[in-house]
């Protein structure tokens, strides 16, 4: 570097100029020559590098360097290095003016800082979109979560970083100053402790992971989970619109997560409806009941549809007589899940159970609002 000054030194020299104007020139030159090669090795970098770096990852079987290593993360990392270019060359070019020399120092070093610490956050969040499928794997749940912890604990390490430099003190220092703080920050990241600890037993004790249909009382949560992180749960409710809610309320709550009917052979259905008492009589002289007939009927009809699952419980009971007449509960599987075909079905089977009871001369008790 030495060496570059003594040159356009000489240079100048050679052009005659000579007094007062030859450290202004210099310092001039010496400038526009730090931009210049600045602006050379971020051209290289952009130009060379990431296409070479693009057709390593390309050649490679694997797919997670596809992700991880995007255009964004190689390019985020291009703009450090002319940073770094200007940091190298700063004593070289204002070695006359220790002021400036130090204060650009400063406003380089905070610029590589911060540039670094998007590089390294854009490369964890390379992490979260190696699978962006819903699936109940915990790895991933655990990953996810490591990735935010990781976040946080960058930015505040940038955060005193910066600090230290416009201070012009020793970070570790500062660090070692936290202690003293300890109370302020626990508080300041509250909700993002709390949300961490929640997550981690969310995800170790298997509650609830991305793509499961949950249920949330007090909440006007009822959908799918679409997304887990530290602080909150969205989840996409079937009329489309999006309630977040804290991990923390799902584990001090209750909610009701469908993953067990979503994986099992059938969805179930129960189902309570009300007979005259006063339409029951005997039959087949005195042996049976048109009540018996009945229920034998909607069992048999419910025991050869098709929509019904006939290697689950299948179960039409009696319950104890009410005022408001005598309760039969039919309690069955339907082998579709979807709501809307769930629906369907079931509308259809309970209208033929109703229209069943007039083969049997039975009567469904109904109260007729008082005119």
């Amino acid at each position: 570097m030495e060496e570059i000054k003594v040159f356009v030194e000489q240079l100048i020299n050679l052009t005659g100029i000579n007094g007062i104007a030859v450290p202004i020139i210099r310092h001039g030159v010496m400038i526009l020559f730090a931009v210049l090669l600045s602006w050379v090795a971020g051209l290289l970098c952009r130009r060379l590098l990431v296409p070479l770096f693009k057709k390593i990852i390309a050649h490679t079987e694997v797919k997670w360097d596809d992700i991880i290593f995007s255009d964004k993360v190689l390019l985020s990392a291009c703009h450090i290095v002319p940073a770094i270019v200007i940091w190298v060359l700063l004593p070289l070019v204002f070695y006359q003016y220790p002021f400036v020399r130090e204060l650009l120092k400063r406003a380089t070093a905070i610029y590589i800082t911060v540039m670094s610490t998007r590089t390294l956050v854009v490369f964890i969040d390379g992490f979260n979109r190696l699978d962006d499928q819903p699936n109940r794997k915990s790895i991933q749940q655990y990953m996810r979560s490591f990735c935010g912890v990781l976040k946080i604990a960058m930015y505040f390490v940038a955060t005193v970083v910066v600090v230290a430099i416009v201070l012009g003190k020793n970070p570790m220092t500062l660090f070692a100053g936290l202690g003293a703080t300890s109370a302020i920050l626990m508080l300041i990241f509250k909700d993002t402790i709390t949300g961490l600890a929640s997550g981690i037993r969310l995800n170790s004790n298997d509650m609830v992971h991305r793509g499961d249909w949950i249920t949330v009382p007090g909440t006007p949560a009822n959908g799918i989970v679409k997304d887990i992180t530290l602080t909150t749960v969205k989840v996409q409710n079937f009329d489309n619109t999006i309630v977040t809610i804290s991990p923390t309320t799902l584990v001090t709550g209750s909610f009701q997560n469908w993953i067990g009917m979503q994986q099992s052979p059938g969805r179930r259905v129960q189902r309570k409806f009300y007979l005259d008492c006063h339409s029951i009589k005997r039959v087949n002289e005195g042996k049976d009941t048109n009540f018996g007939q009945y229920r034998a009927a909607i069992k048999k009809y419910l025991e050869t549809h098709k929509a019904v699952n006939a290697n689950m419980l299948i179960m039409v009971r009696q319950m104890e007589g009410t005022q408001s007449g005598i309760p039969i509960e039919v309690y069955f599987f339907l082998k579709y899940k979807e709501w809307k075909v769930y629906e369907e079905h079931l509308a259809s089977i309970m209208e033929h159970i109703y229209a069943l009871a007039a083969d049997f001369d039975v009567k469904l008790y109904e109260q007729y609002p008082e005119q």
